[in-house]
C-alpha cells in the first residue's frame, strides 16, 4: 500500500465504486494521491433509479454528479473524464484511444510510480484495459509500473485463475458502501434488496486483483 500515487482507470461511473473503491479509501486515508480517469459517463445505463428520477437525456448530468459525490467520500482529488460516449469504446480506433489513456498524458505530465486499475471481462471493459496495457507497452519495460486488473465477470475465477491480491477492506467498508450509494440512479435499488437480505453485502468486504504479467 505504499505507492506514490495511484490511477485508476474505469469506462463507466460506478466501476471504482464495486471494485476497488476500498482500496481506493485506504490509499487516501494514507495520504497518497489518486487520480481516477473515467472514460464516459455511462450515459447508456439501463438503470433510472428507483423510482425512476432520471431518463435518457439527464442520465449523463445526473451520472456525472455522482461520480463527483462517490470521489469526494473515497478522497479522489484528480477525477479526468475522458469524453467517450458509453458502448462505443470498443469501436475507438485502438492508437488513438492508447495515445489518449491514462499512462500517456500522465507519464508526460510527471514521472510516478503508478498502480492502475484497468477493467477487464466484457467488451467494453477489455477496451478499456487494452487502451492502458497499449499505452504502457511504449515505456521501457523496467518503468512500468503494477497493472492490478478487476474482473467484473460471473465466475471469474474460474476462466483467470486464483486473484494475485485479495485484499480485505472491511475497515473502510461505511465509505465504500457510502460510495456506491452516491451512485443512486445505479444502486438504489441494488442497496434496497440487499439490504432486505441481512448479510448480502458482504462480498464487498473483499477486492481482487489480477496482476498483468508483462511478455515483451
Amino acid at each position: 500500500m505504499n505507492e506514490r500515487h495511484v490511477l485508476v482507470v474505469f469506462p463507466h461511473p460506478d466501476d471504482e465504486a464495486f471494485g476497488v473503491s476500498g482500496t481506493i479509501a485506504e490509499h487516501a486515508q494514507n495520504g497518497t494521491p489518486v487520480t481516477y480517469a473515467c472514460l464516459t459517463l455511462g450515459e447508456m445505463g439501463r438503470n433510472m433509479g428507483v423510482p425512476p428520477f432520471a431518463n435518457r437525456e439527464t442520465l449523463p448530468h445526473i451520472r456525472k454528479q455522482e461520480l463527483e459525490e462517490a470521489c469526494r467520500i473515497l478522497g479522489i482529488h484528480d477525477l479526468r473524464l475522458l469524453g467517450y460516449r458509453d458502448k462505443t469504446v470498443e469501436f475507438e480506433d485502438e492508437e488513438e484511444l492508447a495515445d489518449r489513456s491514462p499512462p500517456s498524458w500522465q507519464k508526460r505530465i510527471h514521472r510516478l510510480s503508478l498502480r492502475f486499475t484497468p477493467a477487464t471481462a466484457s467488451t467494453r471493459h477489455d477496451a478499456c484495459g487494452a487502451a492502458v496495457i497499449r499505452a504502457l507497452k511504449r515505456w521501457p519495460k523496467e518503468e512500468r509500473p503494477t497493472v492490478h486488473c478487476v474482473a467484473f465477470a460471473k465466475n471469474c475465477e474460474q476462466d483467470l485463475g486464483q486473484p494475485d491480491v485479495v485484499r480485505d477492506v472491511s475497515s473502510v467498508i461505511d465509505t465504500k458502501l457510502a460510495a456506491i450509494r452516491a451512485h443512486r440512479s445505479q444502486t438504489e435499488g441494488l442497496m434496497q434488496a440487499a439490504s432486505k437480505r441481512g448479510d448480502a453485502l458482504a462480498w464487498l468486504k473483499t477486492e481482487r486483483f489480477w496482476t498483468y504479467r508483462w511478455d515483451d
